[in-house]
């Protein structure tokens, strides 16, 4: 039988590779998962122009820059305040840089499309939450560091996790943990939650993942994976629309990709990447008309081709980190001459 202090270590080491929470921005620099696949998915022209849509530490950014020349530019975008300090740092060194302020659902806003519309080689999207996110207690992100039931991408919007857990319908939640998380013990869980909002609100991390710890069956758990993973999970999702953002996103960067400029995208959640992949198929068919409609074939052909099939993680990427496990890449090219 392994020990409590056994299990909680191996979960630690899992879910992730992490340091302190302490750790500097230049210490958080290390390489993104599937880095070489996406560098090279987006193809990148020396003097072309390309966006980071999830700077998040710049991992991604760092690499198109050493792939750019001095006539190159590199678009930047994020909502998390720590984030775009460190895109703010990047620009004040490299002119080629330019950093818009805000979520990648509003690239149709931030970008002016008149202006920038179809200019840009290469769009690549890093999606879910940063390893620095993670592993600062103060954002609530992880079930393994004790700090405030937040969870939000940009804390100064929105409501917090604890927020919405202390006041939302059960029924609410329960819908949450199912859609998002695939719970399987969702109403016991919620349960737990209602019956502790009643004595006293949810105010922390290690709470939650306490009550679901308690909530979820010994013997239905899997091995090296905390109980509280799917809540936790599911909760982030909902507090910062993540699906709504991509799905709002993937029609906007169609209309700023150049023909055959590069759209690059890692997710790391099945639903994530069902709605990339059905978008990408959607737009590879293009417009599903009668057959016998006197149409020319170029008004109906597809605006993406697919690159190859899906690239996944290997379990040496794995080792190095352990996000990698769950990442899919797809790569798809904009048609037209």
């Amino acid at each position: 039988m392994e020990s409590r202090q056994w299990r909680a270590a191996r979960y630690e080491s899992s879910v992730r590779h992490r340091g302190d929470s302490t750790l500097s921005n230049e210490q958080y620099s290390h390489k993104p998962v599937l880095f070489e696949a996406c560098i090279d998915g987006l193809n990148i022209k020396p003097s072309g122009r390309y966006l980071d849509g999830t700077f998040g530490r710049g991992g991604h950014s760092r690499g198109i820059l050493e792939k750019l020349d001095q006539d190159g530019e590199l678009w930047v975008v994020d909502r998390d305040p720590e984030a775009l300090a460190v895109a703010d740092a990047l620009a004040a060194e490299d002119s080629r840089v330019k950093v818009c302020r805000g979520s990648f659902a509003d690239l149709a806003e931030m970008i002016d499309l008149d202006q920038y519309g179809a200019s840009f080689d290469g769009v690549l999207f890093d999606f879910g939450v940063s390893s620095p996110q993670l592993d600062d207690a103060r954002r609530g992100f992880s079930f393994l560091r004790d700090g405030p039931l937040d969870m939000r991408m940009d804390p100064t919007s929105g409501i917090s996790a604890a927020e919405w857990l202390n006041t939302a319908a059960p029924a609410d939640i329960a819908a949450i943990f199912h859609r998002y998380g695939e719970e399987r013990y969702t109403r016991r869980i919620v349960d737990a939650i209602i019956e502790q909002r009643e004595e006293e609100p949810l105010e922390t991390t290690k709470q939650l993942a306490k009550l679901v710890d308690l909530a979820v069956p010994k013997r239905s758990r899997q091995i090296g994976k905390h109980p509280a993973t799917r809540v936790f999970q599911a909760t982030r999702i909902f507090i910062n629309d993540e699906l709504g953002a991509i799905e709002t996103m993937l029609p906007a960067t169609l209309k700023l990709l150049v023909p055959q400029g590069r759209l690059v995208i890692i997710s790391f959640h099945s639903l994530e990447d069902r709605i990339i992949k059905r978008f990408i198929r959607d737009q590879e068919r293009g417009k599903q008309l009668p057959r016998d409609l006197p149409v020319m074939h170029k008004d109906t052909e597809g605006t993406l081709k697919a690159l190859g099939k899906a690239i996944k993680g290997s379990a040496e990427d794995a080792l190095e980190n352990s996000r990698a496990r769950s990442a899919v890449l797809r790569i798809a090219e904009r048609t037209g001459i």
